[in-house]
C-alpha cells in the first residue's frame, strides 16, 4: 500500500490527514494525488466509498493560497447531501492549511449565502442549480478559478443537470485545472471532457477494487409478495446494528420504512420528495445510533459516508449493475466486515447474474428463515443479553427483590418471565407493500446468457435506467433534483406469506 507521505503532499496538509487518522492511500487517491499535484486535468472513474473527495480535495487544498481572498476551487456535487459530505471533509483536511470553504444548495436562506459569499471563501462547494444561480446574482464570482471539481458526473448527467454544468464550465477561466469523477462514462460525460479539458489523464479503480473484499454478498430468490416477511426475519436473525435497505421507488421506500415501524423495528425512509430539514434530520439520526435501519431510494442514498453500516439489503436488486456497487459500498468501510444481501424473484436471476459479471464474484444462496428460526435467534440474543449483564455485576440494587421473587416462584419460571419481557416475538401486525413488476426478463436465469449491460441510467423514483431495450432518459425526476443551494458559514454543517423452503446449497440463514 502507498502511504500519503510518498504522494508529494506538503507538511500542512499531511499534518490534517494524520489529525484524521488516515495512514495508507487507496487506490484511486494512490493514482489521482501525484497527477493533480502535478496539475493534469484528470478523468477518475471510480464508486462512491473509494476516498475519492481525499483524492481530489489534498492537491485542491495543496494549491489553495491562504493569503488570496478569491474563490480558488470550485466543486460541483449532484446532490445536497453530498455537497455537504465534500465540504464537512475538506474542511477537515484542510484544517492546517486554514483554507476557508462553503458549501451552497438547496433549501437555505439565500441571503444567509450570500452573506457567507461576501466572507471570501476560496473553495466553494455547491450543487449546479445554486451554484448558477449565484452566477447569475453576480453573488459568486468566478474569474481567480484555478480548479474545478465535477464529482457524481454521471448521476448530475441522470438528474438532468448537463446544461448547469456547461454555463457553469463557461463562465470559469480556460486556463485552468479541470478534475472529473464519474462512476461511468457515457457519452454525454465524454464530450464534456473532451470539449472542457485538456488532454486529461484517465484514472481507472477496477470493479474488483471497488467491491470491497470484506463484504459478503448473498442472494436470497423469493417471490415478490413474499418479499418483506423474509426481509423481516433476516432482520430478527441477523440483528444488524447499522443497516440500510435499498428500494427502487418512492412509494417502495415509503411503505417499507412504514411497515418496518409498525413491527416494532427502528426505521425511517429518505427519497427525493422529502424536504431537506427531513432528509438532513433523518441522516442525523441515523448517523448517531439513534435509528437503526434507514431506507432509502440509490439518489437519496448517493454520496452518504456513514462508516458503521453492518449490512445492505437490496429489498429490489437495481437495474444496472454499478448501482449494485455503489450500494454495497456502503458497508464494509474503514476495514470493517459488512454484508449484502439482495432479494431476487425468480424472473429476475438473469439481472443477478449480469450484477455476479461486474463484480467478478459470485453471491452465496441464502435461505430465508421460517418463524420458528427467526424467534430462536431472538431467544439466543436475550439470553446473550442476560449473560452479558451478569458477567458486568453491578447488580446489588436487584437482589434483595430477586430473592423475594424466588420465594414465590421457580427460578425457571423467574428467568423463563424476564426472557418473555426482553424477546422480541415474531410480530404479524398486518401490512401493505404494493407489489411491484419484476424487471424486463433476462432470459437464462442464474446460469444463463444474460448478456452485457447497455441502457441508459435514470433518476426517476429513485431507480436506475436499466439494460439494452430498457433504458430509462435522464429526465428529471419529481423532487429528487435540487436546483438550488444553500450556504453555510466557514464551518460546514453536518449535515405477506412465509419464506420459501430452503434448497440444495443454500446458506442458512443463522449469520450475524
Amino acid at each position: 500500500m502507498t502511504k500519503f507521505s510518498e504522494l508529494g503532499l506538503d507538511e500542512n496538509v499531511l499534518k490534517s490527514v494524520e489529525r484524521m487518522g488516515f495512514e495508507e492511500a487507496t487506490p484511486i487517491q494512490a493514482k489521482t494525488i501525484p497527477l493533480a499535484i502535478a496539475g493534469k486535468d484528470l478523468i477518475g472513474q471510480a464508486q462512491t466509498g473509494t476516498g475519492k473527495t481525499a483524492a481530489f480535495g489534498l492537491p485542491l487544498i495543496q494549491k489553495i493560497d491562504p493569503k488570496n481572498d478569491s474563490v480558488q476551487a470550485i466543486i460541483i456535487a449532484p446532490t445536497r447531501e453530498l455537497a455537504i459530505q465534500v465540504a464537512e471533509e475538506l474542511y477537515k483536511l484542510s484544517y492546517d492549511k486554514r483554507a476557508r470553504v462553503l458549501s451552497v444548495y438547496g433549501g437555505s436562506d439565500i441571503g444567509r449565502q450570500i452573506r457567507s459569499l461576501k466572507k471570501n471563501p476560496q473553495i466553494v462547494v455547491g450543487t449546479p442549480g445554486r451554484v448558477l444561480d449565484h452566477i447569475r446574482r453576480k453573488t459568486l464570482k468566478l474569474q481567480n478559478v484555478e480548479t474545478v471539481v465535477m464529482d457524481e458526473a454521471d448521476e448530475m448527467l441522470n438528474m438532468g443537470f448537463i446544461d448547469d454544468i456547461e454555463t457553469i464550465l463557461s463562465e470559469i477561466p480556460k486556463e485552468r485545472q479541470t478534475l472529473l469523477f464519474s462512476a461511468t462514462m457515457p457519452d454525454p460525460i465524454r464530450r464534456i471532457a473532451e470539449r472542457y479539458m485538456q488532454s486529461p489523464e484517465i484514472v481507472r479503480v477496477a470493479a474488483k477494487e471497488m467491491t470491497a473484499l470484506l463484504i459478503e454478498q448473498f442472494y436470497v430468490k423469493v417471490q415478490e409478495k413474499e418479499k418483506f416477511e423474509a426481509l423481516v426475519r433476516l432482520l430478527d436473525v441477523q440483528a444488524p446494528k447499522l443497516s440500510i435497505i435499498f428500494g427502487r421507488t418512492k412509494r417502495r421506500v415509503d411503505e417499507v420504512s412504514r411497515a418496518l415501524d409498525m413491527r416494532g423495528f427502528n426505521a425511517e425512509g429518505i427519497h427525493g420528495d422529502l424536504t431537506q430539514a427531513k432528509r438532513l434530520s433523518v441522516l442525523r439520526k441515523f448517523k448517531e445510533g439513534k435509528i437503526d435501519i434507514l431506507v432509502a431510494t440509490d439518489v437519496a442514498a448517493r454520496g452518504l459516508d456513514i462508516s458503521n453500516v453492518t449490512h445492505v439489503y437490496n429489498f429490489d436488486i437495481p437495474q444496472d449493475p454499478e448501482s449494485y456497487v455503489h450500494r454495497i459500498g456502503r458497508t464494509g468501510r474503514a476495514g470493517k466486515e459488512g454484508m449484502a444481501v439482495t432479494f431476487v424473484s425468480p424472473r429476475e436471476l438473469g439481472y443477478l447474474r449480469i450484477v455476479e459479471q461486474t463484480t467478478k464474484k459470485r453471491m452465496t444462496p441464502l435461505a430465508p428463515p421460517s418463524e420458528d428460526e427467526a424467534f430462536t435467534s431472538q431467544l439466543t440474543q436475550s439470553v446473550e443479553t442476560v449473560m452479558e449483564k451478569v458477567r458486568e455485576g453491578k447488580l446489588e440494587n436487584f437482589v434483595a427483590s430477586a430473592r423475594d421473587l424466588l420465594e414465590n416462584v421457580s427460578a425457571e419460571d423467574a428467568v423463563a418471565a424476564m426472557l418473555a419481557l426482553v424477546t422480541k416475538t415474531p410480530d404479524q401486525t398486518p401490512v401493505h407493500i404494493t407489489e411491484e413488476r419484476p424487471l424486463p426478463n433476462r432470459g437464462g436465469g442464474r446460469g444463463g446468457s444474460g448478456g452485457g449491460y447497455k441502457g441508459k441510467r435514470s433518476s426517476g423514483g429513485g431507480s436506475k435506467g436499466g439494460y439494452k431495450g430498457n433504458g430509462g432518459g435522464n429526465r428529471r425526476s419529481s423532487g429528487e433534483r435540487s436546483k438550488d443551494g444553500g450556504a453555510r458559514r466557514e464551518r460546514p454543517a453536518g449535515g405477506n406469506g412465509g419464506g420459501s423452503r430452503r434448497s440444495s446449497g443454500e446458506r442458512s440463514s443463522f449469520k450475524k
